[in-house]
């Protein structure tokens, strides 16, 4: 006899360089949503805030960048000049937020890199063991088998510790809150009974 299928579960952390390019940008351009998400340590904050045009087109990036599948563009995509393959926007209706991108390419592409690698090489082969450790407690508390589902976690070098989400489907937490097992633990608690 067949055994029942097992439930599963599945989360992938990064420090995605897309993510982070997208951060920058929102930065250097002076976009201010989302709002509860903290800046980047070590980037200027003092851009003056951006028009609704330029926000509107930075918020279709961020959820094209953040969860791609569930934000498909409507129009084909284009490369930026000088995003390398970071960053794509629509062919048509990001206009204003290209030519802004345009002039902090290089710097946005440099610290994506740079700040991804950290993270990859801090966290090498660890990162399983914190959320099966969180999901192993959960399952004891409620007394089941954690149901299935799936978690994205982009580590983040943000000015403010802590955690956000950031898509249905996608957390961010600052590496400095990721980089302690203990607050981790219990930061990542919650979000773990909540889909789990």
């Amino acid at each position: 006899m067949p055994s029942a299928e097992r439930p599963q579960w599945v989360v992938r952390e990064d420090a995605g360089p897309s993510v982070l390019a997208a951060l920058y940008l929102r930065q250097m351009l002076g976009i201010r949503s989302p709002e509860e998400l903290p800046g980047l340590r070590g980037v200027p904050t003092d851009a003056p805030e951006a028009d609704a045009v330029l926000e509107r087109q930075w918020r279709a990036l961020w959820a094209m960048t953040v969860e791609p599948l569930a934000h498909p563009s409507e129009v084909p995509l284009e490369l930026i000049a000088g995003m390398d393959t970071l960053l794509a926007l629509p062919a048509d209706g990001a206009d204003e937020l290209r030519a802004a991108i345009v002039p902090h390419a290089g710097a946005a592409l440099a610290f994506a890199r740079s700040a991804s690698a950290l993270h990859t090489d801090r966290v090498r082969g660890s990162s399983y063991r914190a959320y099966a450790s969180a999901i192993a407690v959960h399952e004891r508390e409620v007394g089941r088998r954690a149901h299935s589902f799936e978690l994205n976690v982009q580590v983040l070098p943000l000015a403010q510790r802590g955690l956000w989400w950031i898509g249905s489907l996608t957390i961010a937490v600052t590496d400095g809150l990721r980089g302690d097992v203990v607050a981790f633990d219990a930061a990542i608690h919650p979000i773990i009974a909540e889909l789990a």
